[in-house]
C-alpha cells in the first residue's frame, strides 16, 4: 500500500465552501427521511410498503456506508460525489413511479445507498481543514446534515398532504440533480489519500475497528443514541394519529421545524470539542438524549413531545459532532473508512431502532417506544461514563 496523504498541498477551506458543502450534505441525507411523515399516505396506496420502506431505506444507507464511503480514500472525491448525486436522482425517480411494494422497497434501498454521498462530503471537508478548526468544521457540516434530516420531514409532510407522496419524490429528483451540478462547480479536485485494491480497502475496515478502542466506543455509543432517535421519528406519525391527538402527516412534518432547534448544537459542540476535547461533549449528549426519553414517558402530550424532541435532537447532534471529531483524528489517511465505521454503525442502529419501534408500537404503544428509547440511551450513557483513554 502506498500512502499519498499530503496535508500541506490542500486548497484553503473557506467559509462559503464550508456552507455549500453543508447544504449539499443536508440535501443528500434528507432523502432517507422523506418517507417517515408520509407513511400513512404511502400506506393508503401500498399498505405493506408503509411498514417496510423506512427501515429498508436506512439499511440501504448503512450498506452504502460500508460499500461506497470507503471509496473516498482511493477514488477522487469530487468525481465520486457528483456520480453519487446522479445515481441518487435515478433512485428517487424509481420510488416516485414504483407501482408495487417490491419496486418501492428496491428503489428505497437504492435511495439509502446513494444518499451516503453526504458522508463523502464530510470527510472531504475535514481533509481541507486545519486540525485546530476540525471540530468547528464538522459542527457546521453536521448542522447541514441535521437540518436536512429534520426539515425533510416538514417539507415531506406538507407536500405529501397537499400534493401527494409521489410528487414529493419528483421534487427530490430535481434537488439531487442540482446537488450534482453544484458540487461539480464548487469542489476542488484532489489526489486520493491511499492507493489499494477495493478488496484490501474493505478488509482494512476490520483492522481499524480492532486497532482503535475509541473508534469502537464512538461507533457503539452513536448507534445506540441514533436507534432511539429513529425509533422516535418512526413512531411519531402513529402517536399523533391516535384519537387523543388526532393529527396527521403535516403536523408530524412540522415537528421537524421544532427539532431543528437542535441544529445549533453542532457548531457549539464542535467549538467546545476543539477546546475541551470531544469526550466530555459525547457524554453530555448521551445524558441529554436519555433525559428526553424520560420526558416522553412522563408527559405523552404535545408539549412533552415538543420539548422532548428539542432535547433529543440536541443530544444526538452534540454526541455525533464530537464522535466524528474524535475518530477523524485517529488516522488522517483513513478518514473515509473511519467515517464508514462510525456512520455505518450509527445508521445500522437507526434501521434497527425503526424496525423495533414499529414492532414495539404494535404490542406496547407509545409507552413501549419510550421504554425502548430510554434503554438504548441509558446504555450509551453507561459506555461513556466507563470510558478510559485509548
Amino acid at each position: 500500500m502506498t500512502i499519498h496523504y499530503q496535508p500541506t498541498a490542500l486548497p484553503k477551506m473557506t467559509t462559503p465552501l464550508t456552507f455549500a458543502m453543508a447544504v449539499g450534505a443536508g440535501a443528500a441525507v434528507a432523502n432517507i427521511y422523506y418517507n417517515q411523515p408520509m407513511l400513512e399516505l404511502i400506506g393508503k396506496d401500498l399498505p405493506l410498503a408503509a411498514t417496510l420502506i423506512s427501515p429498508v431505506t436506512q439499511l440501504g444507507y448503512a450498506l452504502g456506508l460500508f460499500l461506497l464511503v470507503p471509496l473516498g480514500d482511493i477514488v477522487e472525491r469530487k468525481r465520486l460525489i457528483v456520480g453519487q448525486f446522479l445515481t441518487l436522482a435515478l433512485a428517487l425517480l424509481g420510488v416516485a413511479y414504483a407501482g408495487n411494494t417490491a419496486l418501492i422497497v428496491i428503489f428505497s434501498a437504492l435511495v439509502g445507498i446513494s444518499s451516503t454521498v453526504a458522508q463523502q462530503i464530510i470527510p472531504f471537508a475535514v481533509h481541507l481543514t486545519t486540525p485546530s478548526k476540525r471540530g468547528a468544521t464538522v459542527g457546521t457540516l453536521l448542522s447541514g446534515v441535521l437540518g436536512g434530516i429534520l426539515l425533510s420531514r416538514t417539507v415531506a409532510g406538507y407536500i405529501g398532504t397537499h400534493l401527494g407522496w409521489r410528487e414529493m419524490y419528483m421534487i427530490a429528483v430535481a434537488v439531487a440533480l442540482v446537488g450534482a451540478l453544484g458540487m461539480w462547480a464548487i469542489l476542488p479536485s484532489l489526489p486520493t489519500s491511499a492507493s489499494m485494491r477495493y478488496r484490501t480497502l474493505i478488509s482494512s475496515i476490520g483492522s481499524l475497528w480492532m486497532k482503535h478502542r475509541e473508534l469502537r466506543r464512538a461507533a457503539v455509543t452513536q448507534a445506540l443514541i441514533f436507534a432511539g432517535f429513529s425509533a422516535f421519528w418512526t413512531a411519531l406519525p402513529f402517536r399523533l394519529a391516535q384519537p387523543d391527538l388526532g393529527l396527521g402527516a403535516e403536523i408530524a412534518g412540522l415537528f421537524g421545524i421544532v427539532g431543528a432547534v437542535g441544529v445549533i448544537a453542532a457548531p457549539v459542540a464542535g467549538r467546545v470539542a476543539d477546546v475541551r476535547g470531544p469526550a466530555i461533549v459525547v457524554r453530555l449528549g448521551a445524558i441529554i438524549a436519555l433525559a428526553s426519553w424520560a420526558l416522553f414517558a412522563a408527559s405523552p402530550t404535545i408539549a412533552g413531545l415538543v420539548i422532548g424532541v428539542i432535547a433529543l435532537d440536541f443530544g444526538m447532534q452534540s454526541a455525533l459532532v464530537s464522535n466524528q471529531s474524535l475518530v477523524y483524528a485517529l488516522d488522517p489517511s483513513a478518514r473515509a473508512r473511519l467515517n464508514t465505521v462510525l456512520m455505518g454503525s450509527m445508521f445500522l442502529g437507526g434501521a434497527i431502532g425503526s424496525a423495533v419501534a414499529i414492532a414495539v408500537w404494535s404490542s406496547a404503544g407509545w409507552l413501549g417506544v419510550t421504554a425502548l428509547g430510554g434503554l438504548v440511551s441509558a446504555i450509551a450513557v453507561a459506555l461513556q461514563v466507563r470510558r478510559r483513554p485509548e
